[in-house]
């Protein structure tokens, strides 16, 4: 009986050798139909996950095309370009973050809208889910000069609170004053959050976190990155310039905080921007975005009224702060560029220093010049970033060929950010017109509607006219072989750019 047993398990070890070795017979007798089944399956669920997921039709035709035409390649190709995994990873993040809700502001109230805008007004009011408020005011700030110092002011001014958010915070003579004004207030008993990107924070080396560190300041790093460097065209990154002071005073535009926006620094690397002060209800979507932002980076939930007083009407700006990113659905941003071009009647006005449209507002942009609209597009005529300048000159012919007017702006670099459409509605902020901005990274934008605040806007465009010279089609056309072909293969990479 014992000796049964102890036979079993070595029976039963033979039983399962031999099962294994007919399935091993099996499989190398029918490898090439197992293969071709396995392939066909993945080709078929790579086909099925475009007709769900790819909305762009001709995207979608052409992917599969190439998946059932190169068999094998075209799969691995779409799994590794075909997804979009900057918009997946950016709600795999906030997937557990509960979105920031400010304390209702019972004094603000709709504007009324004005015939001309009122679609547009609506359009935005669904797609952010914000008031438009009335009675703000907003100021511009037309150097890095001007902005700074009212921007020092404030905080070193500041009773209460100060919230900072920006893209680039550089160890230079400009970060260094910044970081010792905030570490000025934090002594004097005033709360301090900073956040800075993780990206942002590598334009200069050591990273100014030491010095705010060193000074008390509480500071936080949006989605710190393992790279040792900076690099332009990295995703997922926090592009918002916001400083909200005692939760009255906000400013918000392009600017970072570096030497290169103010001109007493003399930088090597000067930069034209504009910048904007706000006071008034609208103040209320600076802080709450600041707040969501640094909730989601460093889990404190900023409260009381520190950080949120109650806000009363100052102006007569009706105005609403639009936030976008990639863990959107509806492409705020995007939307409300499409909507503002299709809502006009007289004239658009766009300034930006990265100007590569899609094809949907390339094509928005040309039916609003064949409609009669004068669409004036200022770009600087030396960008830093080349392979956005080459890609802007590779599409920017289907706009020179319908009547848009492209005007080239000369040095220093022009980083303003600016869209002005029938002298009564204005969008501002750090939005530029490309993917990046519009797919890829968190932007912040207020838009304005006032006929005044459109004429201070209106007066800075027409200096930069003045100063700017006109692309013509034949000018675009002159181009020799070599740049054609430089400008189109970088056209093509423009929706990673």
């Amino acid at each position: 009986m014992m000796l049964a047993n102890r036979c079993l398990p070595t029976a039963m070890l033979g039983t399962i050798l031999g099962t294994m070795h007919c399935m091993l017979d099996i499989v190398l007798q029918h490898w090439h139909w197992l293969t071709a089944t396995v392939l066909f399956l993945g080709d078929v669920a790579a086909t099925g996950h475009i007709v769900l997921n790819k909305h762009d039709h001709r995207a979608a035709i052409g992917w599969i095309g190439l998946i059932w035409f190169v068999p094998i390649l075209g799969s691995i190709l779409y799994v590794l370009f075909g997804i979009n995994r900057v918009q997946r990873k950016a709600k795999r993040l906030r997937r557990n973050h509960k979105p920031f809700e400010p304390p209702p502001q019972t004094n603000t109230t709709e504007s009324p809208a004005s015939t001309s805008t009122s679609e547009l007004q609506k359009l935005v009011g669904r797609v952010t889910g914000r008031p438009l408020t009335s009675g703000n005011r907003v100021r511009p700030l037309w150097t890095g000069e001007a902005a700074y110092t009212e921007m020092l002011t404030a905080i070193e001014t500041a009773e209460r609170s100060i919230g900072l958010t920006t893209y680039i915070f550089d160890n230079d003579t400009t970060g260094k004053r910044f970081a010792d004004s905030l570490g000025n207030a934090v002594r004097r008993g005033v709360e301090v959050r900073v956040l800075i990107d993780g990206i942002g924070l590598r334009y200069s080396f050591p990273s100014i976190v030491w010095r705010l560190r060193n000074a008390n300041v509480p500071v936080s790093r949006f989605l710190p990155s393992l790279l040792p460097w900076h690099f332009a065209y990295a995703q997922l990154r926090n592009h918002r310039k916001i400083l909200v002071v005692d939760g009255r005073i906000g400013f918000t535009g392009g600017m970072n905080i570096r030497d290169g926006h103010d001109a007493r620094t003399q930088s090597r690397h000067p930069i034209t921007d504009c910048h904007f002060a706000l006071e008034g209800p609208v103040v209320n979507d600076l802080r709450a975005v600041f707040a969501d932002d640094w909730q989601f980076v460093s889990g404190e939930r900023l409260m009381g009224a520190s950080w949120f007083p109650t806000l009363t009407p100052v102006g007569s700006i009706a105005a609403r702060g639009i936030a976008s990113g990639p863990d959107d659905d509806t492409g705020i941003m995007r939307t409300t560029f499409l909507g503002a071009i299709a809502s006009a009647r007289k004239r658009i006005r766009i300034v930006s220093p990265y100007f590569v449209p899609d094809s949907d507002l390339i094509a928005s942009l040309r039916v609003a010049a064949l409609r009669g609209i004068q669409v004036d597009i200022l770009v600087p005529a030396a960008n830093n970033l080349r392979l956005v300048h080459w890609a802007m000159m590779g599409q920017i012919g289907q706009l020179l060929e319908h009547d848009c007017r492209i005007w080239l702006t000369p040095p220093p670099f022009d980083h303003t950010k600016l869209l002005i459409v029938d002298d009564e509605c204005s969008v501002i902020g750090g939005a530029n017109w490309d993917s990046r901005s519009l797919r890829l990274n968190f932007e912040f934008d207020v838009e304005c509607y006032d006929a005044d605040f459109c004429l201070e806007l209106n007066e800075l465009i027409e200096q930069k006219l003045a100063a700017s010279r006109l692309l013509t089609l034949e000018e675009w056309n002159r181009r020799n072989v070599f740049r054609r072909l430089r400008d189109g293969i970088a056209r093509l990479a423009s929706p990673y750019l």
